[in-house]
């Protein structure tokens, strides 16, 4: 990203994320969501004098599963440190996390940006405990009077995932966090909820001249939890370092707060380095030693990854837009496969789940997971289609009653006799007098008008309230004027 011509971007990113384990990191309280103030919360997750902590080891699992999606070497030895600092949403005044041995390093994931695909490197994974969190009575902390600290997130296990400085455009910093967000929820290690903070980006951003090597001094942006977020903040702090650098001035290293109301990133505080933490090794928790059965045994659980079943979905008929589309999300992905599974061809049922049954989900702010129709349900429906039973059109509107009654696709075709009129009998009934009631548009058709067929095949739907066979009345509708 070249700033008016002069300075080239450069970003690095640190991507917070809770795994879904149903305890905290080092003891048994709560992780979920929400609660009273302070109620999840026990001696341990607290610091109290005298309570000490117990290593979760579903937190490992969990590391270890994302490690290896984001193609990490997994440490064989790994320990955890006390990172101290003094902050009201720490009750400790130290968080326990890990410093020089974390237990996933060397990653990274590739990303395409219009055609263009790059490496994005990934320096560690660590894991780490969450802090609390400040309830302020403004909308940032800069525009409140007063705030409040719930503890109920503190201990919550975190995975701190850090890229390197390889990104030099908003576009690719949004591409790099969507596909690592999605692979974090293909893994399932969390749920991935931003709206939540289970997911937090903190932003590091620096400007260079163009074609200097050294990297400019860099703010960090902490705590952002949507893509848009994201874009705006960097847009913002892009455009204020450039400002800050052409009035001759320098970039202080600091750390900063994005105010979303104003649309603007806040002064918070100088940057600490890493000696400003005062690092040092965890008294009360043994090393972690991690043998490679232990590795073997989760890259096992490993799912078929979004690359993977995109590719898959490709060798199926589908373009590489409708299978990116497909599987953008975890579940939606899901749902196609379980209705794929139960026959059919798979660019038709593609094109009903990006088309009617996304937007149903959208008209009516449901997730896929919370959908009245199930994936059985949908691919009886087409199979209805494909049978003759019932016409595009009206499976439509079968659709829409499916979502409202959660009834299968057959029992309201039978319910509401909406079975399509394949009957040719019946069928060359209908067209006689609609040829007869009609004779300007048959002698237009048989002058050579042929769109004058149209509008003999509508009257015909019409009388039929739309359940006419479309393909058995063409071709008996013609028929009949070649006759």
């Amino acid at each position: 990203m070249v700033v008016a011509d002069k300075y080239e971007m450069v970003c690095g990113l640190e991507v917070h994320v809770e795994l879904q384990t149903k305890t905290k990191i080092f003891c048994g309280c709560t992780t979920e969501f929400g609660g009273e103030q302070n109620t999840h919360v026990c001696p341990v997750c607290l610091g109290m004098p005298g309570a000490l902590p117990v290593l979760n080891r579903e937190v490992v699992n969990y590391a270890i599963k994302a490690g290896l999606a984001l193609d990490c070497e997994i440490a064989e030895f790994s320990k955890f440190d006390r990172k101290n600092y003094f902050y009201p949403d720490l009750s400790k005044n130290y968080q326990t996390s890990q410093f020089d041995l974390p237990i996933c390093i060397k990653g990274g994931l590739e990303i395409e940006v219009e055609g263009d695909k790059k490496w994005i490197g990934i320096t560690r994974a660590h894991m780490e405990e969450d802090a609390g969190k400040l309830v302020h009575s403004g909308e940032t902390i800069t525009t409140s009077n007063e705030s409040s600290v719930d503890y109920n997130r503190a201990g919550v296990p975190l995975l701190e995932i850090v890229s390197e400085p390889d990104m030099r455009s908003i576009p690719e910093v949004l591409a790099y966090l969507e596909k690592l967000v999605q692979i974090l929820e293909y893994t399932e290690v969390s749920d991935c909820r931003l709206e939540q903070g289970s997911v937090r980006f903190d932003v590091n951003v620096s400007l260079r001249p163009i074609g200097a090597t050294t990297l400019g001094t860099r703010t960090e942006t902490k705590n952002l939890n949507s893509f848009s977020s994201v874009r705006r903040c960097m847009e913002y702090e892009v455009a204020r370092q450039a400002r800050v650098l052409e009035a001759g001035e320098k970039v202080v290293q600091e750390t900063r707060t994005w105010d979303e109301g104003q649309g603007i990133t806040l002064s918070l505080r100088s940057k600490e380095e890493a000696h400003d933490y005062r690092y040092f090794p965890e008294p009360d928790l043994v090393p972690l030693v991690i043998d490679r059965e232990w590795v073997e045994k989760i890259r096992k659980t490993l799912p078929e990854l979004p690359a993977a079943r995109r590719a898959r979905l490709q060798t199926l008929g589908l373009s590489a837009y409708d299978a990116g589309v497909i599987t953008q999300a975890k579940d939606m992905a899901d749902f196609f496969d379980a209705a794929l599974s139960c026959g059919g061809d798979a660019k038709t049922l593609a094109n009903w789940v990006m088309g009617d049954f996304t937007r149903l989900l959208n008209t009516n702010q449901c997730s896929v997971a919370d959908s009245p129709i199930s994936a059985k349900q949908l691919a009886e429906l087409l199979t209805l289609i494909d049978k003759g039973t019932l016409s595009g059109k009206i499976a439509k509107s079968v659709l829409e009653q499916m979502y409202s009654t959660s009834k299968d696709p057959s029992r309201i075709v039978k319910e509401k006799g909406l079975a399509q009129i394949s009957d040719e009998g019946a069928l060359l009934g209908i067209i006689d007098g609609v040829i007869a009631a009609n004779p300007q548009s048959v002698e237009d058709y048989r002058a050579g008008k042929d769109r004058a067929i149209g509008f003999l095949v509508g009257q015909i739907m019409k009388a039929t309230k739309g359940q006419a066979n479309p393909g058995l009345v063409n071709q008996l509708l013609k028929e009949k004027l070649s006759s």
